[in-house]
């Protein structure tokens, strides 16, 4: 059984924090859970997982980021590991850059910070596979 990974991805640590709580939580042992405070970190944390045979299933990243917005890193992976679906969180965007973000096919779907719990195991859940 291949192995899958869901990365996190907020330059807040308590974000990062809760958000793989609610993950663990809900997916248990289903996957692997890391997490990144910026891009950089990211991709060091991509680069690991991918020596180990592990799949990254989901990205699920802030917007506003020192360094890399959100959507250009999802750009990046996307490129790289094009099976790799990305949620974008964000509490800073107004709704024409979510609109943006939100066209882009790199991005899954948006979710406002705070974000609702179920609306993210929702957007899990249904698509996963």
């Amino acid at each position: 059984m291949e192995k899958k990974a869901i990365l996190c991805i907020d330059d807040e640590a308590i974000i990062l924090l809760a958000m793989v709580q609610e993950l663990k939580r809900s997916f248990g042992d289903e996957f692997i859970y890391e997490r990144a405070l910026n891009g950089e970190e990211a991709f060091e944390v991509i680069e690991d997982l991918g020596r180990e045979g592990i799949h990254i299933a989901f990205v699920i990243t802030d917007w506003l980021m020192p360094g890399m917005r959100g959507d250009q890193i999802l750009d990046v992976i996307r490129e790289h590991h094009p099976g790799a679906k990305g949620i974008m969180i964000t509490g800073q965007a107004d709704d024409e850059a979510i609109n943006r973000v939100a066209s882009n096919p790199a991005v899954l779907a948006v979710l406002q910070k705070p974000w609702k719990k179920q609306d993210l195991i929702q957007l899990i859940t249904k698509n996963q596979g």
